[in-house]
């Protein structure tokens, strides 16, 4: 079992930067693929970034361009730099494990509690 645990939400002016951060503990030998997913008020949780433990990342249309997903295996932790942050970014931000294959990426039931990310215009 792999434990999840975000941090480095807040709140931010539009433009501004953010960096989140997910450190795993636990089987993390068994990890695959982290995700991270996003999830605004009265909307279904999208995926936002995805990175392989063969370093492969994917990105939502979205956010491509403004956010980086990295990791950082001496510290187990998987990081979402965010730029050019929009109001349209607000959402709680969700760390995930999962596979990722070339047909797409499909997340297992393991999730952190979220971390909450706020900009305002």
């Amino acid at each position: 079992q792999v434990h999840l645990v975000e941090s480095g939400g807040g709140l931010v002016q539009a433009g501004g930067s953010l960096r989140l951060s997910c450190a795993a503990s636990g089987s993390i030998s068994s990890i695959n693929a982290m995700g991270w997913y996003r999830q605004a008020p009265g909307k279904q949780r999208e995926l936002v970034a995805v990175i392989s433990s063969g370093g492969r990342t994917t990105y939502a249309d979205s956010v491509k361009g403004r956010f980086t997903i990295s990791a950082d295996n001496t510290k187990n932790t998987v990081y979402l730099q965010m730029n050019s942050l929009k109001p349209e970014d607000t959402a709680i931000y969700y760390c995930n494990q999962g596979i990722l294959l070339s047909s797409g990426y499909y997340p297992m039931d393991n999730w952190g509690k979220g971390t909450l990310v706020t900009v305002s215009s």
